[in-house]
Formats: structure tokens, sequence, C-alpha cells
């Protein structure tokens, strides 16, 4: 019995198309790219420009509309915060002067996090703690990487999304299907940064332990593996058919995933929402995004049913269905 009220997203200015990494990368085709992954561009977080200003860029879009001194909770989702201490949430509420008799907290995780901050709100808001949360996914993942991985930097894109969420008598109630298996945790990490010393180095990759890693094939099988079966409990938690759904919008990783995932899901063309050619992979924003873009394009409309879910690093799944 929620609702999302409003939702804005924020890329940086800084724009990185495959033609420039083709001149960086020689070997590299920008063609046999953007065929791959599905990606013509990506947007990067500036050098002195973090997960913290870009929030607060994405957050002002939605209190263009919005009165802001509704808000009494704030859930931040990054994997790249400003620092280990403080909570990047707390720095957020200074930032757009919000009033201080209200809640923030990071979480920190990666290209399920929207769903998570989803189930986190929904639990927020039936308790009656908090009756409008602003929910935030910013990410640099580009921070992560390293200037000599051009495969990850292909993929991979800057940006916020920040969304309102109520509580609201007239929507459905959410039921949210969750899963981790950190027993795939090595396939995406970054292992130096935190204060575990005593990581082996993994001889798979040519780069510092300091630059984010992944193991492309692991991730391709624990998504193929695991995620019909994710949408197949979602839709019986809700008590709903697949046909029944009005569309379908999962974490944007890379378009060649999507449409494996489509075709073995059984999910109809113009029911499945594909469309990461301008943003690349922004890691936790990509759902919301996509449904602000979906919004914009009336690819969804009020009352419709959407089942979202997000999957990836941890390994950690997350799906729901909303009502528009």
């Amino acid at each position: 019995m929620i609702k999302i009220s409003k939702i804005e997203y924020y890329l940086p200015e800084i724009i990185l198309t495959n033609k420039q990494l083709e001149e960086e990368f020689p070997d590299w085709s920008s063609e046999k790219i953007e065929e791959k992954v599905g990606i013509r561009q990506r947007h990067i977080a500036g050098e002195n420009e973090t997960v913290l200003d870009l929030a607060v860029k994405s957050s002002e879009k939605v209190f263009k509309n919005y009165d802001r001194e509704k808000v009494d909770f704030i859930l931040f989702c990054t994997q790249s915060p400003d620092y280990f201490l403080p909570t990047t949430a707390c720095l957020l509420q200074d930032r757009l002067g919000l009033r201080k008799n209200i809640g923030a907290l990071d979480f920190n995780l990666g290209c399920s996090g929207f769903v998570y901050g989803l189930a986190m709100a929904n639990g927020l808001l039936q308790s009656k703690i908090a009756k409008s949360i602003l929910l935030v996914t910013s990410e640099t993942y580009s921070k992560h990487l390293n200037k000599e991985d051009k495969g990850n930097r292909s993929i991979f894109g800057d940006a916020s999304a920040s969304c309102i969420v109520e509580l609201d008598e007239d929507s459905a109630a959410m039921k949210f299907v969750l899963g981790t298996d950190g027993s795939g945790a090595e396939n995406l990490i970054v292992k130096k940064g935190g204060f575990k010393k005593d990581y082996s180095i993994n001889e798979n990759t040519a780069f510092p332990p300091e630059n984010l890693y992944m193991n492309g094939p692991e991730i391709f099988n624990f998504t193929i593996e695991n995620i019909p079966g994710l949408v197949s409990d979602t839709l019986i938690e809700n008590e709903i058919a697949l046909e029944e759904v009005d569309y379908f919008i999962f974490h944007q990783a890379n378009s060649f995933m999507l449409k494996y995932l489509r075709k073995k899901i059984k999910i109809p063309v113009d029911k499945f929402y594909i469309g990461m050619s301008e943003t690349g992979n922004t890691v936790s924003a990509t759902i919301p995004i996509a449904l602000k873009d979906a919004l914009d394009q009336h690819l969804i409309k009020e009352g419709d049913k959407v089942l979202i879910a997000g999957f990836g690093v941890g390994y950690s799944m997350a799906s729901t269905i909303i009502t528009i």
C-alpha cells in the first residue's frame, strides 16, 4: 500500500562515447561495442564530483514540484560513498536543507538496490515510522575502474536517481521476493579499500585490487540460472499471471543479457524495457531511470502493473510488482 509519487534522475555532464573508447583502444570497434552490450555512450562523474553531488542534483529536481518539508526519512543506496563515515544520507540531509527531525541511513547494494530500497521503505511506511521517504540510488562506479579496463569502461556509467515513496491506501500492496548468494561475491568485487588486508590477488586480472573486478561469464551464469525463478516466485507471491503484467523493467545490465532473459522467461517484446544506450549500466540507478523514461515515453501509464527486478553484485537479487 505504498506508491512512488515522484521520480527524477541526474546524469553527469561528462560523456564517454564508444568512439572515444575506440580511439583509446584501436583494436576495439565502436559499432561492435554497441552491438554487443547495447550501449552507445555513458556519463562519467568529474574527478571531484561524488555520489553526494549527483544525489543533490537528482533530489533538487524532485523538489521542484514536491514540498521537501514532507520528507521524514532518507534511504541512500551506493557502493561508492563519499566517506567511510559519516553516512552520505546525513550529508544529503544537510545539503538539501531538510528537517533535522528525520531519519537517514545508507545501504550498500548494487544492481538490486532500488528494489531493496522499496522493500525497506515499505517497512518504514507500514510501521508508521515515516510518511514520506526520499529514496536515492546514486553511483559512480567509474571511480572503481582502471583506465586500461576497456571491458568494464564500455559498460558502466554514473548516475543518481531520487524518488519519493509514500503511503497510498488506494495502491495494491507490494510483495517482495529477495535473494542472496554470497558464494559468488568474488565475481564482482573491489578487494582493496576497506579494512581487510589479507585478501588474495585474482590471477585473472591485470588490474590492481583497488579496481573493480568482474567475471562477466559467471555473472551471466548467475543471472540466467536465477532470474527466471525470481520472476516466477514474484508472480506467485503477488498472485498474478505473467500475461497479466503490463510491463517488465529489469536492471539494465547489458542488452545481450536482457534479450536472453526475455526469451527464456517468454516475455513479449512490447512489454519489455531495454534502454541503456545513452547511459550505460548505472548499477542501482538503472531501474528508476528506466521507470522515469518509460513513463515519459508513455510505455507505461497510470494503473499499469510493472514487474521490476534487480540482480548482480553480492550476489543479490530482488523483485516486486508496482502499480503505476
